[in-house]
């Protein structure tokens, strides 16, 4: 077991080390910072003091060390923008985005499970055919399409909620229903599937054969090992929802780290998209750390393996 989490330990960093690699790479690619943010009509003097105080004029390889150097003393930099710490201009923006994530995280799961399992004992139902009509549909459908629709119909033609903004509770509802139904369908469609490729292996008709009743069968037998495919699209809807929330807040105007995202980029502020991109890349590889543990919980050839290594 502790080899098997020393792998996933090291995959994980190697990716955030990749992750942060490239979005530094790319910053620096797409424009100078000091044009964008001075101005282009500013003196070309200015320009380079401006390239100066950021350290813009250096190799880029020596900016790159710098970075990293600054990462592992814990200073991601200051904002270009108003020379706020960076870390502090994507935490302050941490709770309205969890307002979002938090709750459609728990819509999918509240939702997409018991849909799957449901669909999966009932198999070629109607409520089976319904079940899977809304799942293809809400996986195929890009989410600002899902939020423009939403908006037309509740804030346009109804006139029932917000269409932007963050003035009351009201206004999170619609952001919360765009996250969290294609999550759903997703983890509907899953669900089924896994649960479906459970119910037909030579356990589950042995376990009834002992007289089991089907509840128990279900429960005890089914649910738990369909758990294991189902935990790992957990592991990776809970890592993009901070990635999805980019799209959601910008079309309903929702202060977050999303929206603040989008905003960093196109201003060039280098120091706040790149502590967006590091938070967003650590709680993916967090999320899938996580679930690489319940897997090996959950999966009983990993226990086995556990077992005879300490035996």
């Amino acid at each position: 077991m502790l080899h098997y989490l020393g792998t996933r330990l090291l995959r994980a960093t190697v990716s955030v080390v990749m992750v942060v690699t490239f979005v530094f790479i790319v910053l620096r690619m797409s424009g100078d910072p000091a044009v964008v943010i001075m101005g282009a009509d500013a003196p070309p003097e200015a320009v380079d003091a401006f390239r100066t105080a950021w350290g813009l004029d250096q190799p880029i390889w020596v900016q790159y060390l710098s970075f990293f150097k600054a990462i592992f003393s814990g200073d991601l930099g200051q904002s270009m923008r108003d020379g706020r710490d960076a870390v502090a201009v994507v935490l302050e923006r941490v709770p309205s985005t969890l307002a979002l994530t938090v709750p459609a995280f728990l819509l999918n799961v509240g939702i997409g499970i018991p849909a799957g399992v449901y669909a999966a004992l009932h198999r070629n139902t109607a409520i089976d055919r319904f079940v899977m009509v809304m799942a293809v549909t809400g996986f195929a459908m890009p989410s600002f399409i899902l939020a423009m629709l939403l908006v037309l119909v509740f804030s346009v033609n109804l006139g029932w909620l917000p269409s932007a903004g963050q003035d009351s509770w009201l206004n999170a509802i619609l952001p919360i229903v765009t996250m969290g139904f294609g999550g759903a369908a997703l983890l509907a469609r899953f669900t089924r599937s896994a649960m479906l490729e459970v119910l037909g292996q030579s356990y589950i008709r042995t376990a009834s054969a002992k007289g089991l009743s089907w509840s128990a069968v279900v429960w005890r037998h089914a649910l738990q090992n369909a758990a294991i495919p189902t935990v790992t699209i957990i592991g990776f809807m809970l890592g993009g929802l901070v990635a999805g929330a980019v799209v959601v807040e910008s079309v309903f105007s929702w202060p977050g780290v999303g929206r603040l995202l989008v905003v960093s980029v196109s201003n060039r502020d280098l120091a706040v998209v790149q502590a967006i991109v590091l938070m967003i890349a650590l709680t993916m590889v967090a999320a899938n750390f996580v679930v690489d543990i319940l897997y090996g919980l959950l999966d009983p050839k990993m226990q086995s393996q556990t077992r005879a290594a300490r035996a």
